[in-house]
């Protein structure tokens, strides 16, 4: 009976004391986008509530750089023309500061603004902020999500687990289609 009561005592105190990772969830499409005030790559300040009446192209990167983040935001480089013609606003959001975000567009002529989220408070809002892992070891850090606004501010499509190859492509279909 004593050991009985010993494991229960520890499975309950193993549960009590394991960190509690509190994750927001993601805002569901027809839901208002949570607003955001950040400074852009360019070192202005880039709010939601600047493109009211406007579609934005919301998407989250895990980190500037990168061999993913960097295909994935040449690509929206290379259809930028076609998301202006839709009347379309692209803004690529990460963590790490706007010196990080300046480096970055300047090495890959990325014309669009890229947003600082170096707190990660706007992931947070998002609900992109999230536990990763990486061969067995666990971080928390932002997964891969886009998210299209419509002109009225709601959340008009979200794309989760962006696979980057074809992703552009695939938003700027969906952009177009409205």
């Amino acid at each position: 009976m004593k050991y009985v009561l010993f494991l229960a005592v520890l499975v309950i105190a193993t549960v009590a004391l394991r960190p509690v990772i509190a994750v927001n969830e993601m805002p569901a499409v027809g839901t208002n986008a949570p607003t955001f005030n950040l400074t852009t790559n360019e070192g202005k300040q880039a709010s939601l509530g600047d493109f009211k009446g406007k579609w934005v192209v919301l998407y989250f990167y895990p980190k500037d750089d990168t061999p993913g983040c960097t295909k994935e935001s040449c690509d929206f480089r290379d259809n930028l023309p076609k998301f202006k013609k839709s009347k379309a606003a692209v803004f690529g959001v990460s963590i790490l500061d706007e010196k990080s975000k300046k480096k970055f567009a300047a090495k890959f002529d990325l014309t669009f603004p890229l947003l600082a989220d170096a707190d990660h408070a706007v992931a947070e809002k998002y609900g992109v902020w999230q536990e990763k892992t990486f061969y067995g070891r666990k971080f928390m850090g932002i997964v891969r999500t886009t998210f299209l606004i419509g002109a009225d501010g709601k959340v008009a499509k979200r794309w989760d687990n962006v696979k980057v190859d074809g992703h552009a492509e695939d938003v700027l279909a969906a952009v177009t289609a409205r």
